[in-house]
């Protein structure tokens, strides 16, 4: 029996095609830029086990959420928000509050599409040549100006404009199926190699030798919630639409699980890519996201068959951004056909219209960067917020568990405790946190 819903987007073929779609969200600049310094950072080995403790919360409990919303409510972010309210006979609120995490993917579309630009530019100056030959900083410096990237950050919005016009199944599950084994085989063959560098074993310690002492210090786990959760996209948005395509009989606590394994996977991928290559030559590895731009290619300027390197690296940041970019954009193109009726090449056109009109507004670096912190100290987490709290405590902890035992069978009684006292209390924390921090994901 074909227990899957209709949807007029398509579904997911089967739960491997869902999952590889998810982690393909998941997956993004964070997991590379910022997991493998902060993982040295805050205690090496030791950061490991609140990030994975927290992995595991907000991957049980949170991804699970926003999965079993999607798919009870059988739509995404505006009519999902309008379920859970109506539940309670205020139907209105909930299409007033869905648009705030909405905007929170559609603001950081904006701002992604504009770093995926530059993503673009560097791996065509790596194919010919001119990166490594190039002096770093001059060459970010180049592209990452006012109206500096307009061809490269217009060409990358097209792609997922063309993507998402075939739907879920030709569209989104195809592309992700593709370019996620190859995210991570491009990554490990990297890995492998910078493993033979010499020096690499500093990079090593860095990562992986254990200081204890940094459990005992705050930041470490405010750190490590911050990374587990924005790693794993829970935005009161993006995962709700995927949800919302998944079948009626498919394990949604597994796949949720399953999604935030592989998620840290590449994480750590990168962290073994990455952090061994920089020590090895001597260079900061503290510059945040010009740790992508500047600091790699003076190492690739250095490195054995560097040049190749350079193309492998930024291909595979290309594939973990597209994915990722291909979820907001989804998420905000659903909604919009489910809220105005409209038709889906006409939503994906408005979409993308108008990532790129904000966006060539955006292109200077500085100008971006206030952007991106905006959205993901502000708008995000209150989305994320939003969305805990109207799935566990307005939709109510009877309706939503009746979804997620659907295809799973009787939950843990922990997992109430762990949803209703503790998930939702931790989203308003990381809410707190990014304002006092200015910004920890």
């Amino acid at each position: 029996m074909d227990h899957r819903r209709s949807h007029k987007n398509g579904t997911f073929t089967s739960s491997v095609g869902f999952v590889i779609a998810c982690v393909g969200s998941a997956v993004g600049l964070g997991n590379i830029w910022m997991f493998p310094y902060r993982l040295g950072q805050y205690g090496g080995a030791a950061f490991l086990l609140p990030y994975l403790l927290f992995v595991f919360l907000f991957g049980w409990v949170g991804l699970s959420a926003e999965f079993a919303l999607g798919r009870r409510a059988g739509t995404g972010t505006l009519g999902a928000y309008a379920f859970c309210f109506g539940s309670r006979g205020r139907e209105r609120i909930g299409r007033v509050l869905g648009w705030i995490p909405l905007l929170g993917s559609l603001g950081i579309a904006i701002g992604y599409s504009v770093i995926m630009g530059w993503v673009v530019r560097c791996v065509g100056a790596s194919a010919t040549g001119v990166l490594l030959e190039a002096d770093p900083e001059t060459f970010f410096s180049g592209i990452s100006g006012s109206f500096g990237n307009l061809g490269w950050h217009a060409a990358v919005v097209v792609v997922v404009c063309l993507v998402l016009i075939f739907g879920v199944t030709a569209g989104i599950e195809k592309v992700s199926r593709v370019l996620m084994p190859l995210f991570y085989l491009l990554f490990l063959l990297l890995a492998v190699w910078v493993a033979f560098l010499p020096g690499a074993g500093e990079g090593y310690r860095f990562l992986f030798v254990p200081d204890w002492s940094a459990l005992g210090r705050v930041d470490t786990w405010v750190m490590a919630m911050g990374q587990a959760f924005f790693s794993l996209s829970i935005t009161g948005s993006g995962m709700i639409v995927y949800g919302a395509y998944l079948d009626r009989q498919a394990d949604i606590p597994r796949a949720s699980l399953q999604t935030a394994l592989f998620d840290t996977m590449a994480a750590l991928l990168a962290a073994l890519a990455i952090m061994p290559a920089v020590f090895a030559f001597g260079v900061d590895p503290t510059r945040g996201p010009a740790l992508i731009f500047v600091t790699l290619p003076s190492v690739f300027q250095q490195m054995p068959l560097g040049r190749l390197c350079a193309l492998f690296f930024f291909v595979s940041v290309i594939f973990a951004g597209i994915t990722s970019l291909i979820n907001m954009f989804e998420a905000v193109i659903e909604s919009w056909q489910h809220r105005f009726a409209l038709d889906r090449r006409a939503a994906v056109a408005l979409c993308g219209a108008l990532t790129l009109g904000v966006g060539v507004f955006l292109e200077a670096e500085p100008d971006v960067g206030r952007w991106m912190d905006f959205v993901t100290i502000v708008i995000v987490p209150i989305g994320a917020v939003l969305g805990a709290a109207s799935v566990y405590y307005v939709l109510g902890w009877k309706e939503i568990r009746s979804e997620l035992e659907r295809g799973h069978g009787p939950l843990s009684p922990l997992y109430r405790i762990a949803a209703r006292g503790v998930y939702v209390p931790l989203t308003v924390l990381v809410l707190i946190l990014g304002f006092v921090y200015q910004g920890i994901g």
